[in-house]
């Protein structure tokens, strides 16, 4: 019989999980979660990194200011988001996904706010799933979600991926 996976613990990331979380889950020339952390620090974000042992597993980000596209935000200017959720392929459907929005809803309630939402790719539908069995209803509000990257190239590649935005009520909101 194999071993029990350690259980996950999500917290907010730290400087040296910054390391670590690069050595386990490469972002190369993009630098996303020096990205990330560099957004906590400035007090817009939390980036929450989840752990099995010692090894990061899973992350997000809670983006305080609102959604990262405009056209979202603009529409829903007090609704923090959850943005660059993302799991291991090797642990996904292992519960770590929902405990990291578990932990993100916590904090929002914490921080005095009603409401949480996220975008969700509409070639995702696992990611829309879950997110719906959280209790995350659609807000009616389709946009495209744009980024950019570097490849192992070099070459700098621009990508605007259709989704659709994923509304929670978390406190006390009112209907």
């Amino acid at each position: 019989m194999g071993e029990e996976p350690p259980q996950t613990i999500v917290r907010q990331c730290t400087q040296r999980d910054v390391v670590v979380l690069e050595r386990h889950v490469p972002t190369g020339r993009n630098h996303y979660h020096d990205a990330r952390y560099r957004r906590q620090s400035e007090g817009l974000s939390t980036f929450l990194i989840a752990y099995s042992g010692d090894v990061p597993v899973g992350s997000g980000e809670v983006l305080w200011q609102g959604a990262k596209e405009a056209e979202v935000r603009d529409r829903f200017p007090d609704c923090p988001e959850i943005n660059g959720l993302a799991v291991v392929p090797a642990r996904r459907s292992q519960g770590i996904g929902t405990a990291i929005i578990r932990v993100a809803e916590r904090l929002a309630v914490r921080r005095g706010r009603h409401w949480l939402g996220m975008g969700v790719d509409d070639h995702i539908p696992r990611a829309a799933a879950l997110y719906r069995r959280l209790g995350y209803r659609d807000a009616d509000c389709r946009y495209l979600d744009r980024y950019q990257y570097i490849d192992d190239h070099g070459v700098r590649h621009e990508v605007a991926d259709p989704c659709r935005f994923l509304i929670k009520a978390v406190s006390g909101a009112p209907d």
